[in-house]
């Protein structure tokens, strides 16, 4: 079921508390507009009219594969749904964004309580905003109209569909997917991680876990579970 608001602070917010207040998995909430909207690393995430806000809720079972494989099972949902609208689609950079010519589309965050993970998405639909890091785009800019009442429908059944994948066979069918959606291997990427150091290097793939696979200069493999990537 998805519940649509006119305007709230932030959806994710909203969900979080309806999980603890005992909301069942699959639950929806969509606002036409937020006011306190937020990205990864605490950003402010701009939400004017006619792009789609959403959040729903997973309860972790004892039988589920790790949760943060969640974000590639999010962003491959994400990416079907974009290609119903956009046939050719989006790229995938790690490790749950959408780009259109290296122009953001997209942003995924998740938050934990407990057994309950809150997956918040947002999606330039209508508008797209000037980011002092990097480029962002919208599916209007690319051509696309689409309303944010008729997207949540198809995210709502893409996730659905996706969740129950990682569930049933694993993290690998969705790892698998993620790839062939992914920019190529040997795309040139700099990643910058939580400590403050950065590292520039090669895509080499994912590790099983999900993790992104970065060749450097010297030959070598970092693995990095946690940071900020950007195409360079």
């Amino acid at each position: 079921m998805i519940r649509t608001v006119a305007e709230t602070g932030s959806t994710n917010a909203d969900m979080l508390a309806l999980a603890v207040a005992g909301a069942s998995e699959g639950s929806w909430l969509r606002a036409e507009r937020q006011t306190a909207g937020k990205g990864r690393q605490g950003r402010a995430w701009e939400s004017p009219v006619g792009n789609f806000y959403g959040s729903t809720l997973v309860r972790l079972r004892p039988t589920d594969p790790p949760a943060p494989a969640l974000a590639l099972v999010t962003v491959v949902a994400l990416e079907e749904a974009v290609r119903v609208f956009l046939p050719a689609g989006a790229t995938i950079k790690w490790p749950n964004d959408l780009l259109i010519g290296g122009a953001k589309l997209s942003g995924v965050l998740l938050e934990r309580a407990g057994e309950a993970v809150v997956v918040g998405i947002g999606v330039n639909l209508t508008h797209h905003p000037e980011l002092p890091d990097r480029p962002a785009t919208s599916l209007a800019a690319q051509g696309v109209a689409v309303d944010a009442a008729t997207f949540a429908e198809v995210l709502a059944e893409s996730f659905a569909r996706w969740l129950s994948r990682w569930r049933g066979e694993g993290l690998e069918p969705v790892r698998q997917r993620w790839l062939d959606r992914a920019h190529p291997i040997g795309t040139a990427l700099t990643a910058r991680l939580p400590d403050g150091t950065g590292h520039d290097g090669l895509f080499d793939g994912l590790s099983g876990d999900g993790a992104l696979i970065l060749r450097l200069a010297d030959g070598s493999r970092h693995v990095i579970h946690a940071g900020d990537v950007f195409l360079i």
